[in-house]
């Protein structure tokens, strides 16, 4: 039998599976800055200062809206808005008809394994409460991304 996500589509899944789907990298959690005229997304070095960069998990995940003005809410009515994750993402990975990969936990059983394979922010990341505001444009990172 195929699993879940190979079987339902966005919309048919539960909230625990919706859920399930995030791979645990934090990349989502990573500060991300706009050019007002490309509107091209680049991310930075630093993360909301509510991730425990150990983990790679937010410490007030069920009120982080409300707690973080841009914390963006990932949905499966707003799927089709999901181009600015990370290509490793496990959301984009699905809404781009693409499988999941070896080390997202679903398939290899661990939530080690996005560390293990380097995928996640683990140890890459500094809070946002530790850069100043003018010094976030010198922290602009290129991740290199791993193919499908």
């Amino acid at each position: 039998m195929k699993p879940f996500w190979q079987q339902k589509t966005f919309a048919e899944m539960d909230q625990s599976e919706w859920e399930s789907l995030c791979d645990g990298c934090a990349r989502c959690c990573m500060i991300k800055l706009q050019d007002d005229e490309t509107e091209e997304v680049f991310y930075t070095s630093i993360v909301c200062d509510l991730l425990d960069q150990d983990i790679c998990q937010c410490t007030r995940y069920p009120e982080r809206h409300a707690l973080v003005e841009n914390c963006v809410q990932l949905s499966a009515e707003k799927v089709a808005e999901f181009g600015w994750l990370p290509t490793t993402c496990g959301y984009r990975t699905l809404a781009e008809g693409r499988d999941l990969q070896w080390w997202h936990p679903l398939v290899s059983g661990s939530p080690d394994t996005v560390h293990e394979a380097g995928i996640s922010v683990r140890g890459k990341v500094i809070a946002e409460s530790q850069v100043h505001e003018d010094d976030q444009q010198d922290m602009i990172i290129h991740w290199v991304e791993m193919s499908s």
